[in-house]
């Protein structure tokens, strides 16, 4: 079968593999349509802890269930499903375990024409989403279910900041925000990407070359929660920008670390600042059921073939694209 392999550190290659064996508790899924993430790339870069050189990448897929093994259930057998891509999280919903790892690294994954995975992954696709929307949800979609609501506490009167609105987490992040009925607001360098979200129901948006942070009354009188993926310096910013009690939860450091933290407006404010990762298989399961009660549709960019996953992989790391890259198999 055709996989994507990383073949060496900073090298990825179409190669084939055998059609994977399947072991008890686990299914055959027939890859149907798979989404590209940031992690992809940072792996591809070198840029991840315990990288094992070649495994197949991917978290995220939908597919059908071509077999099962022994003590799975065979009604499973033809069912289009998209694929939970935690493996092991734990009995703690407030972090992961010390055995925690995602699908696609160090684990085989779903940028190939099948995979194998635990039943315990699998839930079948929303009949309101294609194949290619739902492919897009699994990974970025947990990610920012869990800063919104489960660090977040999102709500209706919430003011809230996405910051770099573009990735794939922050345009879940917003569109869960906006469906949970918070006033948004979004912050990018890309005057289109800026737009486009105020098209989508976001109440403010701001240029981040700019010194937009000294404006403050156009957040109405500061935010109760920003999530970001950056870092750096800029979460300065923020705590400045914060109401008392507010919440700054991360998911990332691109930027790196910030020079020095104001812990001195943190305490008198009593502001939060919390990391965040994927989120638990129980969460998942929330965010299934959450996507499907509002209809959310994941923003897409483009659908492409299997033959064409480099160069989406080459587009996905110059930060221009606004919405998901799925392959299509």
């Amino acid at each position: 079968m055709k996989a994507l392999s990383l073949v060496e550190k900073g090298k990825i290659e179409i190669v084939d593999k055998p059609k994977p064996t399947l072991k008890t508790g686990q299914v055959l899924v027939k890859v149907l349509a798979a989404a590209l993430n940031k992690r992809d790339q940072f792996i591809r870069e070198g840029k991840y802890p315990g990288i094992k050189v070649g495994t197949t990448l991917g978290s995220d897929a939908v597919g059908m269930v071509e077999s099962v093994g022994d003590e799975v259930d065979t009604s499973w057998i033809g069912k289009t499903v998209m694929i939970n891509p935690n493996i092991k999280w734990g009995d703690n919903p407030e972090v992961q375990s010390r055995e925690y790892s995602i699908l696609g690294q160090p684990d085989d994954g779903t940028f190939a024409e099948y995979v194998a995975v635990e039943e315990s992954r699998i839930y079948e696709k929303p009949g309101y989403l294609n194949l290619t929307e739902a492919a897009a949800f699994p990974l970025a979609g947990l990610t920012a279910y869990r800063a919104c609501f489960h660090h977040g506490h999102i709500t209706a009167d919430k003011n809230v900041l996405i910051s770099g609105f573009g990735g794939g987490v922050a345009q879940f992040a917003f569109q869960f925000a906006v469906a949970e009925g918070a006033r948004v607001y979004v912050s990018s360098s890309n005057e289109e990407k800026l737009k486009r979200a105020l098209d989508m129901g976001a109440v403010g948006s701001f240029n981040y070359n700019e010194e937009w942070n000294k404006n403050l009354w156009q957040t109405r009188g500061g935010f109760d929660l920003v999530i970001d993926s950056a870092g750096g310096d800029q979460i300065n910013q923020f705590i400045k920008m914060m109401r008392p009690a507010g919440r700054i939860v991360f998911y990332g450091a691109t930027n790196g670390l910030p020079a020095n933290l104001d812990l001195y407006r943190m305490f008198w404010n009593q502001i939060t600042l919390q990391g965040s990762t994927m989120g638990s298989d129980q969460e998942y399961e929330k965010m299934l059921d959450f996507i499907e009660d509002k209809k959310i549709k994941p923003l897409i960019d483009s659908a492409r073939p299997f033959d064409e996953i480099i160069s989406a992989f080459d587009d996905m790391a110059n930060n221009s694209k606004l919405g998901k890259l799925v392959i299509e198999l």
